[in-house]
This record gives C-alpha cells, sequence and structure tokens, in this order.
C-alpha cells in the first residue's frame, strides 16, 4: 500500500531538540499587577484567570504539540487529525488571552485619530460600536469571546462573535483588535450572573494605545 507520508531523515538530536524547545509557548507576564484594574476587574479574578487558566491552555497545548510532532514524525495521519481539537483550543486559549491583557490597562487612553475615524466610518460613533460589543459579547450562548476586528481585503471593522476560544483570525479571517473573555471564569466571582454588567465596565480599562497600535499595524 503505498504511504500517504513522505520520510524525512530527520537532523541530528540536539538540534531536533533544541527545535522542540524552541516552539514552546509560554505564559505572557501581564505587564501589570493583578490588582491594577481594580475595582473592574478584582485582583483574585486575574490572578486566577491569569496564573490558572492562562497557564492551563499553555501546559496542554505544549503538550498537544509536543504529541503533534511525534505523529508526523511516524505519519501517524489519524493521530494527526484527531488533536486537532485541542491545538485549536488550547492554542487559541493562549493566543486570545495573550492579547486580552494587552488589550486591558488602568491608564486611561483614547483611540487614536485613525482608528477614531475608522470607528466612525463603520458604526457611527463609539457609543454604537460598544452598543453592537455588547451585544454580541451578552449574546454568546455559553462560552466565548465579542471581537472588534479588522477586515484586511475590504478594512472595515467588524463586531463578531467567537464561540468557546476559537481564536478570531484562523477562525474568521479577520485581524483582532480588542476582545471580550465571556467565559464565566472571566466575571463570575465579582459580577455573578451579570454579564452585561460586566461588558459595561469593561470600557473603563480599554488600553486603546494598545488596540490602536493593533490597528495601524
Amino acid at each position: 500500500m503505498m504511504s500517504l507520508c513522505r520520510k524525512v531523515v530527520p537532523a541530528s538530536r540536539g538540534l531536533a531538540s533544541l527545535t522542540s524547545v524552541r516552539t514552546k509557548v509560554t505564559l505572557p507576564e501581564l505587564g501589570y499587577d493583578y490588582a491594577a484594574l481594580e475595582p473592574i476587574i478584582s485582583r483574585e479574578i486575574m490572578e486566577i484567570h491569569h496564573s490558572k487558566h492562562h497557564q492551563a491552555y499553555v501546559t496542554n497545548y505544549n503538550a498537544a504539540k509536543d504529541q503533534l510532532d511525534e505523529a508526523v514524525a511516524k505519519c501517524d495521519t489519524n493521530k494527526i487529525i484527531s488533536l486537532q481539537g485541542a491545538l485549536r483550543f488550547n492554542g487559541g486559549g493562549h493566543l486570545n488571552h495573550s492579547i486580552f491583557w494587552k488589550n486591558l490597562s488602568s491608564t486611561n487612553s483614547s483611540p487614536s485619530d485613525a482608528l477614531q475615524k475608522a470607528i466612525i466610518t463603520n458604526f457611527k460613533s463609539l457609543d454604537n460600536l460598544k452598543t453592537e460589543m455588547k451585544t454580541a459579547a451578552v449574546g454568546v450562548q455559553g462560552s466565548g469571546w465579542a471581537w472588534l476586528g479588522l477586515n484586511k481585503k475590504t478594512g472595515h471593522l467588524q463586531v463578531v462573535q467567537c464561540a468557546n476560544q476559537d481564536p478570531l483570525q484562523a477562525t474568521t479571517g479577520l485581524t483582532p483588535l480588542f476582545g471580550i473573555d465571556v467565559w464565566e471564569h472571566a466575571y463570575y466571582l465579582q459580577y455573578k450572573n451579570l454579564r452585561p454588567s460586566y461588558v459595561d465596565a469593561i470600557w473603563d480599562i480599554v488600553n486603546w494605545k494598545d488596540v490602536s497600535e493593533r490597528f495601524s499595524a
């Protein structure tokens, strides 16, 4: 039977080991104290969210990636396919949260002139953007995210939902600018079942400098 894989002669063990180490993802630092976003988001939530939940995505993604590397080396197509869910969920969790931490700040800021112009063009006003984001965030069934993304083909800003930890760019093709995490672990200890209140409050800690830089880049 013809093999579906082409066997490749591996490099030295030392080089292979080094490559494996280099492809590991790590938990990013917040850049601010766990209590920095109070009273909007409590220290307890931030510490658990970052050091427990995000760390779990990092750990589980690396484990799945190791299994994928082994499966690829063995041309184990069934194993490669079976790992896609774990890679998407945990890799998406890592990508989403890495953006989310930078999207937040205790320092007041405003959208850049370029981003402000784009918001007016696409949503008529910042308040309208907030309303659309709230509708998307509150409307997520179960767990997921609401995103402000950039469609690079049209140049338009769009508000979309993503379920669970599906990453925006891989799922929709949009470039992520600002995300609102509406998994219960992001707010429940403080806001209980009042997701709308959490979504309203988060606008007070948006790091518009970061969002603007993502837009300009």
